[in-house]
């Protein structure tokens, strides 16, 4: 278990990593101008979840194999940046409803879960949140107290909980925004276009990033 000083000492500065601009943020932020409060706090646990998929990997040391294979950490990052390019796309070729399908009627648009989902798997896929996770959680474990991978489990899992909680609060905030901004006419579709916008680019940024 955690000792009261190592987790104290833990969660200022994950609470200052989550806050910290980056793409998990800037997701949430423009996904939930675009489709409201709800939405966005959806979409933002999502995210927040992935972090348990790079919590697991970190505490059974497979980061640790991606990190030491060229080969396998291009190809995720191909395809973490590939899927948030596609979710950019969706939302440009929009009218004003970010990230439905093309040719589904209103009815069919992404339902909460749809929206979990995305938010889960764009974090998880994301090599540098991989690399981020093997730097950072081991950095409070104390080797001293045993089970080092528990320890890691239990870190990743504080990580996970503070960012949900500020993730939900983001995307609450970001849809209140969207939701001023949307009673002029042509904000909804510039919202979308806003939110794509930073799909894109941060699918491009991902790809042509260095190691």
């Amino acid at each position: 278990m955690l000792t009261a000083t190592q987790f104290l000492t833990f969660l200022p500065a994950a609470i200052l990593i989550t806050l910290t601009p980056g793409p998990d943020n800037l997701m949430v932020l423009g996904l939930g101008m675009s489709q409201g409060r709800r939405q966005g706090m959806v979409f933002g646990l999502g995210c927040a979840s992935g972090c348990i998929t790079h919590t697991l990997l970190a505490a059974l040391g497979v980061s640790a194999l991606i990190a030491a294979s060229p080969t396998a950490f291009l190809l995720l990052k191909l395809a973490g940046g590939g899927y948030l390019i596609h979710l950019g796309w969706q939302a440009l070729r929009s009218r004003g409803q970010a990230f439905e399908q093309p040719a589904a009627p209103a009815e069919h648009s992404p339902s909460l879960l749809h929206l979990f989902l995305k938010g889960l798997f764009a974090n998880a896929i994301n090599p540098k949140v991989v690399m981020f996770f093997l730097a950072f959680l081991p950095q409070f474990v104390q080797p001293q107290q045993g089970q080092p991978g528990l320890q890691t489990l239990l870190l990743g899992l504080a990580f996970t909980l503070q960012a949900a909680v500020l993730f939900g609060m983001l995307g609450y905030g970001a849809g209140a925004i969207g939701r001023q901004l949307a009673r002029s006419p042509k904000a909804g579709l510039w919202l979308d276009r806003i939110a794509g916008s930073i799909f894109v680019a941060l699918g491009l940024r991902l790809i042509w990033s260095e190691r």
